[in-house]
């Protein structure tokens, strides 16, 4: 079944992870993708796998803290394909690691201009196109925003994520009479490069199996694996199609069962 038929989905944040897989995603369920992100590399290289051809994908290096740029890549998607029917926001600093003993607040505020306010920017520069027909903006946050795990301390992203769902309840309202929905995923532990880091990194440094690492992690859900970087770019791609027609202001886990709520 073609999910999206012929739909337009910007996605912001395309790089090697979640990025990729959801344009690939997009374009797979029958929809044009547009994809941003700040290196013009990654943009090149994704493209091309999910659309060699080129008919249904478009890009511009982009940077959510700029306002300018955010315009540029929704006036891109105009152009290219005629206008814009979802929003998919991966772009995300997570990198930043540490609690509130240790924080470095202005670091803090550079994690909140990107996680919160950048897709906010990239939201409202895709409003005037939403506005013309209703779409969906799905953004990506963390399950980390509401249950912090023990393995790693992320205070920063937590705060900055669990922010913009409090601002999806908010948008969700400001926008349903546009027709526009606005909804958020929160993954948990997602098997794909960056987990995957994590679990290399974390068995080199215990001089343990990548394999004890990992169960570590399974062991904690209810299903036997952990959700995959394609799982959670299937329900974003899912919350932004016409079967999600009438769903707004939800957050939806995609967790293997490890919270439930």
């Amino acid at each position: 079944m073609s999910l999206l038929n012929g739909k337009t989905v910007v996605v912001s944040g395309v790089g090697a992870g979640l990025g990729h897989q959801v344009a690939a995603a997009v374009v797979r369920g029958g929809g044009n993708a547009v994809l941003g992100a700040r290196t013009e590399g990654n943009l090149v290289k994704s493209a091309g796998e999910i659309d060699p051809d080129g008919a249904h994908s478009a890009y511009r290096a982009t940077d959510i803290t700029d306002e300018g740029q955010c315009e540029a890549l929704a006036a891109l998607a105009r152009e290219r394909f005629g206008g814009i029917d979802g929003v998919v926001h991966v772009a995300a600093w997570d990198s930043y690691f540490g609690g509130l003993e240790d924080a470095d607040f202005t670091t803090w505020q550079s994690v909140l201009d990107v996680n919160l306010l950048g897709s906010l920017r990239m939201t409202r520069a895709c409003l005037p196109a939403l506005k013309e027909g209703g779409g969906s903006v799905v953004f990506i946050g963390t399950q980390s925003a509401v249950a912090a795990p023990s393995q790693v301390r992320q205070a920063a992203y937590a705060a900055s994520k669990g922010a913009l769902t409090s601002a999806m309840y908010s948008l969700a309202r400001e926008l349903g009479p546009h027709r526009i929905r606005v909804n958020t995923v929160l993954p948990g532990w997602m098997w794909g490069p960056p987990v995957q880091a994590f679990v290399q990194f974390t068995a080199q440094t215990e001089g343990v199996p990548e394999a004890d690492v990992l169960k570590r992690l399974t062991e904690r859900m209810a299903l036997p694996e952990l959700a995959t970087d394609g799982d959670v770019a299937d329900a974003a791609v899912f919350l932004a199609s016409d079967l999600a027609r009438a769903i707004t202001g939800q957050s939806l886990l995609v967790n293997a069962g490890e919270l439930m709520r």
